[in-house]
Parts: C-alpha cells; structure tokens; sequence
C-alpha cells in the first residue's frame, strides 16, 4: 500500500524528485550526501512576538517538502531553530535587539533571564500554531541560547583562520577574504552603498562585512569582551551541532536570501573549506490586502486572530497549498473564507458521502498525485487533482476515500480524522444535541417544503441562520450545522 513512511529506496523511481535549488537557480534532480538520509535545517522565527500567517508560509512549505521527502522513501533529520537573542531590528548590525524590544514592549527587565522568560512565551506559541496547522515537528528544536559555546567556538576557528577582525562594538567577518560572497541570490556587491539601510560604521572594510560577535553590556564573556554572537554564526553552529557541518537543504524565507544566508554560507565554508548547503530552498512573501505584512507595519495578522474569526488551521493550511510556495500569495479574508468554503465541502464528501470507508486507493491518481509534488512542490496540481478524483464517476467511493486519505500524509488537511473528530470540525448537530426550540423550526421548514411553499421555507431558513444554524437539504432529510 501507497504510504510516505515507507523506510525503503523511493517508491516511484520513474518520477525522480525534482528541486528549485536558489543557489543554481535552476531545478534539480534531488540527490542527498547519504543514500535514503536527508539532513535539513530550516531557519526559525525570532521569538519576541507571535508568528504571523506570513512566517507561518514559510513552515507549511518545509513541513510539505518533509512529507515530500518521506513520500519518495527518505529518512529525514531536521532542525528548526528559536531565535532568542542576536536578531537586530535591521538584519545587518545595526538596530536594537528583537528580544530587547520584545522586553521593552511588555515592560520587562533588560536580563538574560527575562529574555529567556519571553521566549519560553513565544516559543509555546509558536508550537502551538505547527500543532494547529498540523506541522510535523523537527527531530530537533534548537535555542539559540543554549549553543553559546558552539558559537564562540566557531567564532575562535575563523579568527584562527584570518577571517575575521576586531572593532570597538564587535568582531566582523571580511567578505573580501571569501571571494564566492553573495553567490546565493546572485548579490552584486558593487552595488552595495555604505548608509544606504542603516547609519554608517566607520569601522568595517566593507558595508557588507558581518558580525560575528556584538560587545555590549549584556550576554555573555568571551576573549573578545562581553557580548553576544551575531545573528548568522548562531544558525551556522546549530547545523553543525545537530546536523554536521555539510547539509543537504537549508530552508527559509526569500527575506533570508541577502543578508542571513549569504553569512552563513561565507562563515560555515570559511570555517570548514567544504561546502555547507548542497540545496537552498525558500518561500516566497506574502502580501495582505496587496500591501507588505510585518510585525513592524501593525498588520501582522496572527494565527489566533484567525482562528477567533471562526476560522481553523485546516482552512488556513488549503489556502496556502493553493499557490506554489515560489509565487507571492496575497492574503484576504474573502480568500481565506473561499478556501473554507471549498475544503468544508471536500470534508462533507469523504465523511458523508463516502461514510469515511477506505478500500484500496487508486494506484493512477497516486502516481499523478507523486508527480505533482515531485515537480517542486506543486501543490496547486495536487488540490486540482483532489476535485477531478471527486468527479470521477468511474471509482466507487471507497476508493476515492482511500486515496483522499493518502494524500492526506502529505496535504494534512484534516481528510483523516477520526469521523466524530471529522463532524465536529464540520459543525454538523447530531439529531439528539438539537435544541427543541430549533427543531420545531426544522419541522415547520420541512413542512413548507413539502406543501412547496417555498417563502415559507426561505422565511424559516433565514430565522435559523440568524439564531445560528445552516440547514442543508439532502436525499437523506435536512442536514443541520451550526453556522
């Protein structure tokens, strides 16, 4: 049987997995450093605020491309990492610190320990939201915080190496000493102009020179003062810490392009003269209401305030996988209530229509569905193919179910719930939970029908949707949810 946790070779060799790779810009036949193990580290939020649905983006892209890979057979090891200090306002060097201002913002003490104490809230938060959008977790969380050795380590090996050189507010990385710089995304740095983002620093030999290490009052003792690492050098030595210092995919957001991976690419492959990444993969932005979101601008939509509009991870989960994650998404709420609209009907298909009974699943549109997700990602194919599967009236239910719930392993979009679990969701009453009061409504209307006294029956339907319930009309008698 068809399944993306089959521990052998990929099950469908003839559809080879296929990448966009940022770093060729080109898509790639997928090939790991070890047969059938695949190591990926995903770049993380910055946890000082909740996620908003744009970050969100980002993780239900890495969370299909892990179920992608699973798909085709692999083992997967993979890192998630929690920003806890070090992100600066701009992601260069200047700037306050995210977690600071996080702490300035809830009226906390500037300490290490109350910065801990704000990221534990977010942290939560943040796992709550995968939890919500039914994101697998990694086999590692990694704090930021808790590799303060590894990173000061790393700092030392390119020291000792010559990349590096000292100023009065830091320690920075000399680009011109790694000639590659700026190959991923293509940087020109010719046209990169001193003061352009942010207030001039005298002191660095270049505008795109990095740091390393930030002296300052608070963080931690090192050779160099007491300070904290820089932002890109603590995702370089969380890699190495619990994935090794080569990788196959590092993931993230096409804001990380610039600056942040850029950095760890020159730092990772100064420090280890091997390359670090063999694919990078990102998602593309999302717009709300056709403008730029940001926590920064005050439109920064988060999960919660979904979910408070009557809205659920599922839903919000369907929309995304509408568009390819390389394409700009443009949020709305009609767009969001659309894609309710569409996944509450495909829910109703597989736990009513086909009485969530499973046989065998159908072996073509299994292949079709592989192909898609093999093509990088192509999720927009894969819901496509869901409604021609559902208009196919040469399968017997059953199969269709049974296919929906495959690919279900991948779209996790609530096709495999338990059915109470499943008509909970849906908001369909049972007969019995049914208010008297509503019931006797539901009579009068299915009275009115019958004597065709359509008014009568619009009238009725209306005064139940304004005390909370939709009625749908079926072979089987009238179907009752609340609205």
């Amino acid at each position: 049987m068809f399944s993306i946790f089959s521990k052998k070779t990929p099950i469908t060799p003839t559809i080879p997995l296929q990448l966009f790779n940022t770093e060729s810009r080109a898509l790639e036949i997928f090939t790991p450093r070890e047969p059938n193990v695949v190591t990926m580290y995903s770049c993380g939020p910055t946890v000082y605020d909740y996620a908003h649905i744009g970050n969100l983006r980002t993780y239900v892209f890495v969370d299909i491309l892990k179920r992608t890979l699973l798909l085709n057979g692999y083992h997967i090891k993979n890192t998630i990492n929690f920003t806890d200090f070090g992100h600066l306002t701009d992601d260069a060097d200047a700037g306050e610190d995210k977690i600071m201002k996080g702490l300035r913002r809830e009226g906390r003490p500037i300490t290490l320990a109350a910065m801990r104490e704000l990221s534990d809230v977010f942290i939560d938060a943040f796992i709550d939201d995968m939890e919500e959008l039914r994101i697998a977790m990694p086999t590692t969380f990694s704090r930021a915080s808790d590799y303060i050795t590894e990173q000061i380590q790393l700092i030392k090996t390119l020291n000792e190496k010559g990349y590096t050189y000292e100023t009065s507010d830091g320690v920075y990385f000399d680009i011109s000493k790694f000639p590659t710089y700026g190959r991923l995304g293509n940087i020109n740095l010719n046209e990169l102009k001193s003061g352009a983002r942010v207030e001039t620093n005298t002191e660095k030999r270049h505008p795109a020179d990095f740091a390393v290490w930030k002296k300052g009052l608070l963080g931690w003792d090192s050779s160099w003062g007491k300070g904290f690492p820089g932002w890109h050098i603590e995702c370089s030595a969380m890699a190495f810490a619990t994935l090794g210092k080569q990788i196959d995919i590092h993931t993230g957001g096409i804001d990380n392009i610039a600056t942040h991976h850029n950095g760890e690419i020159a730092q990772s492959e100064a420090a280890t003269g091997k390359q670090f990444a063999r694919y990078w993969m990102h998602g593309e932005h999302m717009q709300i209401e056709n403008g730029k979101i940001g926590k920064s601008l005050g439109n920064a939509i988060n999960l919660r305030n979904l979910l408070d509009r009557g809205f659920t991870g599922d839903d919000y989960r369907y929309l995304l996988l509408m568009t390819h994650y390389r394409s700009p998404l443009n949020f709305s709420f009609e767009s969001l209530k659309s894609a309710k609209t569409a996944l509450f009907r495909l829910k109703r298909h597989v736990y009513e229509d086909y009485k969530n009974t499973a046989t065998k699943p159908d072996v073509a549109y299994l292949e079709k569905f592989t192909l898609a997700l093999n093509n990088d990602l192509d999720t927009p194919k894969a819901i496509a193919l869901i409604w021609e599967l559902v208009k196919d009236d040469n399968l017997a239910n059953s199969v269709k179910c049974a296919t929906l719930k495959e690919f279900d392993k991948v779209l996790q979009i609530g096709l495999s719930d338990e059915l109470d679990d499943a008509m909970f969701k849906l908001g369909v009453v049972p007969e019995a939970d049914i208010p008297a009061e509503i019931q006797e409504l539901i009579d009068a209307r299915e009275a009115a029908r019958i004597a065709r006294n359509w008014d009568e029956s619009d009238r009725l339907r209306s005064l139940l949707n304004f005390k909370g319930y939709a009625i749908e009309d079926t072979p089987n008698g009238p179907k009752v949810s609340k609205s």
